[in-house]
Parts: structure tokens; sequence; C-alpha cells
């Protein structure tokens, strides 16, 4: 019996997918030992300052992985470049050879990549907390730096559309 899912028109090799999970599985695990091994004590609970660091973090790189233009030679193998995405952006699918689809789908998605950004940092926050804290504070202040571009882009086109609303008013 093949193992893919019931779906005819969206088959997919469970395969592969469940190779990707023993992946992950097996990255947590090489992970969770070298912390142990380094005889790092876990925190009684995660402060929340690290926790706010490492989900904005978490979310400036999974993007930053899956849709920059810049980090798309790491993608190339996996993908097919579509066309561009917004700023600085991409649109690329997963190729749709075996395994590597997979691995397309992974890289691609923001969603997807966050699982494995946040187990990275995780434990780059256990094993070298000053380093780590320092790479995620350059993506928080990018995405502050962002936020604001985008906040004052947003201004200046509503207030081009209040001012040609404002002249097509009084022309009438």
């Amino acid at each position: 019996r093949r193992l893919t899912t019931a779906l005819p028109a969206h088959r997919r090799p469970l395969r592969v997918c469940l190779a990707a999970m023993a992946a992950f599985g097996a990255y947590t695990a090489g992970w969770a030992a070298a912390v142990r091994l380094r005889g790092r004590p876990l925190p009684e609970r995660p402060e929340p300052r690290d926790v706010l660091l490492t989900s904005v973090a978490t979310f400036r790189l999974s993007r930053l992985i899956s849709k920059a233009s810049v980090t798309s030679p790491l993608r190339a193998p996996f993908t097919t470049y579509v066309g561009p995405q917004g700023p600085a952006e991409l649109h690329e699918e997963a190729r749709p050879e075996t395994g590597r689809d997979t691995v397309g789908e992974l890289m691609t998605c923001p969603f997807c990549m966050s699982v494995w950004v946040a187990s990275t940092l995780t434990a780059g926050q256990l094993l070298w907390p000053r380093a780590t804290r320092a790479v995620m504070g350059t993506r928080v202040a990018a995405s502050v730096r962002r936020a604001g571009r985008q906040d004052h882009r947003q201004r200046t086109a509503d207030h081009r559309s209040y001012v040609k609303l404002l002249l097509q008013t009084r022309a009438k």
C-alpha cells in the first residue's frame, strides 16, 4: 500500500512529509543534546522580554529566509521563480520533483520556516545567550525601521488621496 493522501487532485507523498517531520525531530534532539552536553540549565520559565524578542525575530528571520530576494540562492535548488511579490520579496513555488517539493514548500512558507527558526533561536538563547540576543535585536530593529517606513508610505498615500479628493470636490 502506498502512503499518500486520499484526495486524487492533491496526492502528496506522505513519506516525504514523514521524513521532514523526522528531520525536524532529529534537529531539535540535536540541539537538546548540545544544551545538555554544555550543562546549561533550562530556565524555570521564559522571560517575557525573551518571548517577545524571539517572536519578532522569528517573524522577521522566517520572512527573510522564505521571501527575500537576497536569500533566493538558498531557495533556488528547491523552488521556481514566479515573479516579484512586494518590496524586495519574491514569489516562488516549490519544484514538483519528489522530495524537493517538500523542502521547497518549507523554504517558501514563512509560517513553516518559523518553526525551525524559533527552535534555532531558542537553542541559541540556551547555548549562546548574548550572541543570540544580539542577532535577534538586529532583526527587531530592522522590523521597527520597516514598520516605520511602511507607516510613512501609508500616510503619504493617504495624504495624496485626501488632497486628490479635496481638489475633485472643489472642482465641482
